[in-house]
């Protein structure tokens, strides 16, 4: 099966469409990440902040400018590289309020999972490479926003799991569909310089899709380094 794959980096976003934080282990959970994305940024209409506008989605380039970590207490902290405030803090509602120049509060998961369209996401090495030599941009996957970076060998390698499921660690995922991509992965982000544009190529030439989505199957602990194999016999039968 050629070289072993490897987890090599694990990034979770405590709470949504900010920065995130870089991880050694974490749990996986039926949501994934535990604790990713378990916060979104709400206006008074019930839409989520982001960098892209939609029916759940209301752009407000502004929150990319903050970033999120959790506490050694569980708790999570927003910071803008200068100040920081502790989710649940009116001071924190204020401050997007007034950055985003809209009425907007910090709230936990409710009636609509802050997930988009899988519980994980994930890409491989060779894939950044590759987009990174090709089209000659800064492959950062923090553009991206994925859960998991793998080690691969080949580029778009994960794209082959759609339909099965893999080892990762203590975990075992359902790989679901390619991610599609949209006008954030070419902004600043997540302490990420946006380097040459993405989007344009990946339209022409990958159908606006980059990474790929997963379910959890199987809870367990993912820690940088674990291994990363296919499931012999993991195809999904309709």
């Amino acid at each position: 099966m050629g070289s072993p794959m490897r987890v090599v980096a694990l990034r979770r976003y405590p709470v949504k469409g900010l920065g995130g934080e870089g991880l050694a282990s974490v749990p996986l959970d039926g949501r994934g990440l535990a604790g990713d994305r378990w916060f979104a940024v709400e206006d008074d209409d019930g839409r989520f902040a982001s960098a892209k506008d939609t029916r759940r989605f209301r752009r407000r380039d502004a929150v990319l400018g903050y970033r999120a970590a959790t506490a050694s207490d569980g708790g999570v902290t927003v910071t803008d590289g200068t100040d920081a405030w502790r989710v649940g803090d009116a001071a924190l509602d204020a401050e997007l309020s007034r950055t985003t120049g809209a009425s907007v509060r910090v709230t936990p998961e409710a009636g609509v999972p802050h997930q988009d369209m899988g519980a994980v996401s994930l890409v491989g090495t060779a894939t950044l490479d590759w987009c990174a030599a090709a089209w000659d941009l800064d492959a950062d996957p923090r553009r991206l926003r994925v859960n998991l970076v793998v080690e691969t060998t080949e580029p778009f390698a994960e794209e082959r799991w759609v339909g099965r499921e893999v080892e990762c660690g203590g975990a075992r995922l359902r790989v679901v569909e390619r991610a599609p991509r949209c006008r954030t992965i070419d902004l600043d982000q997540d302490g990420a310089v946006a380097r040459g544009r993405w989007l344009r190529p990946l339209a022409a030439e990958r159908d606006l899709c980059l990474a790929v989505y997963a379910d959890v199957v199987r809870p367990g602990l993912v820690t940088v380094g674990d291994p990363v194999h296919e499931v012999a016999g993991g195809r999904l039968t309709s």
